[in-house]
């Protein structure tokens, strides 16, 4: 049976995985030290690894999960099960997707819908100065 502590301990090392590695794949950094960092590794295998949270997660889990617990069998389920919910926590935190249908010029016959995130479509709002219900804004 698990400790009260070692329930504690798993859930602040779940926390501190998903924070390092969303500092590392998603973050600029402390004086733009982390977005440095990653530039120069480039396209390379360490690039490509810089740039997957998932990924990340799993290397940023391993060094916690052997100081946290002692046998092999505990120390695997850990590593694992901080990684998965750090990757839970990421997409928990990611913003909505909204089903918006496609202008009826690129449209056609077709009844397809286009899915986007709402921060892009109010990033695209700002950009076009469109604000949201087909009109446009003083600015634009």
């Amino acid at each position: 049976m698990i400790e009260t502590t070692s329930w504690m301990r798993f859930v602040l090392a779940v926390l501190a995985t998903w924070r390092v590695s969303h500092l590392l794949a998603n973050e600029d950094g402390p004086f733009d030290l982390i977005v440095r960092f990653r530039s120069r590794l480039g396209d390379g295998m360490l690039g490509r690894l810089m740039d997957c949270f998932y990924c990340l997660s799993l290397w940023v889990a391993v060094p916690l999960a052997l100081l946290l617990f002692q046998s092999p069998s505990d120390r695997l389920l850990a590593w694992l099960g901080m990684s998965g919910a750090a990757c839970l926590l990421e997409r928990v935190g990611r913003a909505p997707a909204s089903i918006e249908p496609l202008s009826e010029e690129t449209q056609g016959d077709t009844d397809h819908a286009m899915l986007r995130t709402e921060a892009r479509e109010v990033q695209e709002q700002v950009l076009t100065g469109d604000d949201g219900d087909g009109s446009r804004s003083a600015g634009g």
